[in-house]
């Protein structure tokens, strides 16, 4: 597989960014990855990269972006915090990796059975953690179809909670940042959000959330 060239890069169409990405997906689940030279690639991208998504995923270490979508170095710039929320320095990331360093689609990845998101679920507070969980207050409010048992033992009720999350985080981005909403009513990128499931590795992506890839 080449390395990605900022002229192999900007020939790619936000629609081609999320179907590389799919594509990517089912390669991982089937186990046939690409047979990559990392080294070669370490060497090309040494003087510079060219990468065509931005992905926003969680810590979790079950989530890596460049394995459960078969990317190589060069390939994505990852962004991971916990619970994939939204903030001021995530923002700024998404602007310099999309006006800066062209990457041409934005996908918000959440994941099943996140510990972030159960945390918030249960309104957990440790240290620092507790403002970060206040995040998802939006999307718990949202969840309105679960009126008994709303903690994290059940389970149908976190996954709503993480799937309302990675919506709403896709409208905030837009919401939050003129630099990335100009971008995709330009036609100059776009933005998606999926789901990976921990079980299975298949990433279901929310075509609902689909802005700018046509």
């Amino acid at each position: 597989m080449k390395t990605l060239t900022k002229e192999s890069r900007d020939k790619i169409t936000p629609k081609q960014g999320i179907a590389l990405l799919r594509e990517g997906n089912r390669r991982f689940i089937n186990n046939l990855k690409i047979n990559r030279n990392l080294l070669q690639q370490m060497n090309e991208t040494s003087d510079g990269q060219h990468p065509f998504a931005v992905i926003l995923s969680c810590i979790d270490s079950r989530t890596s972006a460049e394995l459960i979508f078969d990317q190589g170095l060069g390939d994505v710039f990852s962004v991971r915090i916990a619970g994939n929320i939204v903030n001021e320095d995530i923002l700024g990331s998404m602007e310099f990796g999309c006006k800066a360093a062209g990457a041409k689609v934005i996908l918000v990845l959440g994941h099943t059975r996140c510990g972030a998101v159960k945390g918030a679920c249960d309104h957990v507070e440790l240290g620092n953690l507790t403002t970060l969980l206040k995040k998802f207050e939006p999307a718990l409010n949202a969840e309105t179809t679960t009126t008994d048992n709303r903690t994290s033992s059940n389970s149908e009720f976190v996954e709503h909670v993480a799937e309302l999350n990675v919506k709403l985080a896709v409208k905030e981005i837009l919401e939050r940042s003129p630099t990335l909403r100009e971008m995709v009513e330009a036609g100059q990128i776009g933005i998606a959000g999926a789901m990976y499931d921990v079980e299975n590795g298949n990433v279901e992506f929310y075509e609902d959330t689909f802005q700018g890839i046509k």
